[in-house]
C-alpha cells in the first residue's frame, strides 16, 4: 500500500472523507509513487496534468447549441498551477487555495491509480491514449456532477445543502470516477444500444468498489473505522457511505439490503440496479475480514458462526456489538491486520475479474462466476461458499433483471460524456 511509510515517492495532503466532516477535518499526508521532482507544477507528470480554468463556459460534452463537441484541452486562461518545493513535494499546500484543490485532485488521482495498479500488478492505461498523451485533470465549479470522459476527468461540486462542496476535495467522488476510467480501460465504454442494463450496474458499483477499497489505503480512516464500529462493519461508517456530502447523506451505501429480485420487472437508474452487486461484495469483504480474524486467533470460530446466525436479525446488533467490543479490545492489532488483508484480496480478486470479463451480454452471474474461478486460482476456493452465499442472497443467478423501462435520464452516467468517443 502507498502511505507515509514510502521514501522515494512525492507528498501530498488528501482528505480521506471530505474536510466537513469533524473526523477528517486534516488532510493527511500521502506518498504516491511518482519519484520525488518527477511531478511539475500544475501538478502534472507524464500521464496526466491539472489545470483550473479560468472563465470555461461550459464542462466537456455537447455544447448548448447541440451541435459542437466540447473536447479537451483547455487553452484559455488557467489560475496559477500549483508548484512543488525545493524537494519536490506538495504537501506544504494549504487548504482553501486553488493550488490546493489541484493538488488534492492530482494526488488522489495518482493515488487511486497507484492502489489499483498494484492490484492488477501492471500500468493501467488510460482509454483515451491513442488520441491524447495525458488526461486532462479540470476543475469547473459550474458544473454539478463529476465526469470521467475521453480525455478527461472533471470535477464539479455539489451544491444541494445550500454551500458549495467541491468535488476536488472528495476522495470518494475522485476515485468513483477513477474506477469508471478502470472499466473503460479494461472492460470497456458501454454502448446504450448493445449493451445489457446489467453492464450499467456493474459499471457503477465497479466505480463504488474502487472508492470503497481505496478508501481503505489511509491509515487514518482505517483506525477511526475499526475504533468506532470495534471491527463490527456492519454499522453505518466511513467505509460504506460512498460519495458522502454531509454527516447524513450519502450518494449510495454499500452495506444496503437491495435484492435483484426488486429489478424483475424493469430498471430506469442504473445507480439503484448496481446496488445488489456492490451489497455482495460488501458483504463479501465483511466475511473474508472474519476468515482473517480467525486466522489471527482475534475471534473464536463459535463467534463467527453466531454472526453469520444472527446477521439481518433484531438480534444481530445487541448481541454480537458487545462479542465485538471485547474481541477488539483484546486483539486491535490483528483487527487492522486483518481488515488490510480482507481488503487487498478483495482488491486482487476484482482486478483479476475485471482483466477477464467481457462488456459483451455481461450480467451479474458472469461477475459472479469469474471471481469464483480467480478465488478457485489464488486459493483453490478457500473463499467459494462466502462468494456464492452472499451472491445467492442478492437473488443473483436466480432472478433475470427486467427491461429498461425508461430512457436514460441527465443523470445517467451511461448516457453522458462519459461515453463519449472520437467517432461520436
Amino acid at each position: 500500500m502507498w502511505g507515509s511509510d514510502q521514501t522515494e515517492g512525492t507528498r501530498f495532503r488528501l482528505f480521506p472523507q471530505p474536510g466537513f466532516l469533524d473526523s477528517y477535518a486534516e488532510p493527511e499526508v500521502v506518498m504516491v509513487s511518482s519519484p520525488a521532482g518527477s511531478v511539475m507544477e500544475g501538478p502534472s507528470d507524464d500521464r496526466m496534468y491539472t489545470i483550473f480554468p479560468v472563465g470555461k463556459p461550459e464542462p466537456y460534452g455537447i455544447a448548448p447549441n447541440g451541435q459542437d463537441v466540447l473536447a479537451p484541452p483547455w487553452r484559455g486562461d488557467i489560475e496559477a498551477p500549483a508548484q512543488p518545493d525545493e524537494n519536490g513535494h506538495f504537501d506544504y499546500l494549504e487548504p482553501g487555495t486553488p493550488q490546493f484543490e489541484t493538488a488534492h485532485l492530482f494526488g488522489t488521482v495518482r493515488f487511486v491509480l497507484d492502489i489499483w495498479e498494484d492490484y492488477f500488478g501492471r500500468r493501467i492505461p488510460f482509454h483515451s491514449e491513442k488520441t491524447y498523451d495525458r488526461l486532462e485533470l479540470t476543475i469547473q465549479p459550474t458544473l454539478e456532477n463529476a465526469y470521467s470522459g475521453y480525455g478527461f476527468l472533471e470535477m464539479g461540486g455539489d451544491r444541494s445543502t445550500g454551500t458549495y462542496k467541491p468535488f476536488s476535495l472528495n476522495f470518494d467522488v475522485i476515485a468513483h470516477e477513477v474506477g469508471h476510467a478502470i472499466i473503460y480501460s479494461e472492460v470497456g465504454v458501454p454502448d446504450p444500444e448493445n449493451v445489457t442494463g446489467e453492464y450499467f450496474g456493474f459499471h457503477e458499483s465497479a466505480a463504488d468498489l474502487v472508492a470503497l477499497i481505496s478508501s481503505l489505503h489511509f491509515n487514518s480512516l482505517v483506525d477511526l473505522l475499526l475504533e468506532n464500529t470495534r471491527g463490527n462493519l456492519y454499522m453505518l461508517n466511513a467505509v460504506n457511505r460512498i460519495a458522502e456530502l454531509s454527516d447524513n447523506k450519502q450518494i449510495r451505501i454499500a452495506a444496503n439490503d437491495r435484492r435483484l429480485s426488486e429489478f424483475a420487472d424493469g430498471w430506469v437508474k442504473e445507480h439503484h440496479l448496481s446496488q445488489p452487486l456492490t451489497g455482495a461484495f460488501f458483504d463479501i469483504l465483511v466475511d473474508i475480514f472474519h476468515e482473517m480474524l480467525l486466522d489471527y486467533g482475534a475471534i473464536t470460530p463459535e463467534m463467527e458462526d453466531l454472526s453469520d446466525k444472527l446477521l439481518a436479525t433484531a438480534d444481530y446488533a445487541p448481541v454480537m456489538q458487545e462479542m465485538f467490543d471485547a474481541a477488539y479490545a483484546d486483539h486491535p492489532e490483528q483487527f487492522k491486520l486483518a481488515l488490510i488483508d480482507a481488503r487487498d484480496i478483495l482488491g486482487t480478486y476484482l482486478a483479476d475479474t475485471w482483466e477477464r470479463i467481457s462488456r459483451q451480454d455481461l450480467n451479474f452471474v458472469d461477475v459472479g462466476d469469474v471471481f469464483l474461478a480467480v478465488d478457485e486460482d489464488h486459493t483453490n476456493g478457500r473463499f467459494a461458499s462466502i462468494i456464492r452465499g452472499n451472491f445467492r442472497l442478492r437473488d443473483i443467478g436466480f432472478i433475470e433483471v427486467g427491461p429498461q423501462l425508461e430512457p436514460l435520464g441527465k443523470d445517467s452516467h451511461a448516457n453522458s460524456v462519459r461515453t463519449m468517443l472520437p467517432m461520436d
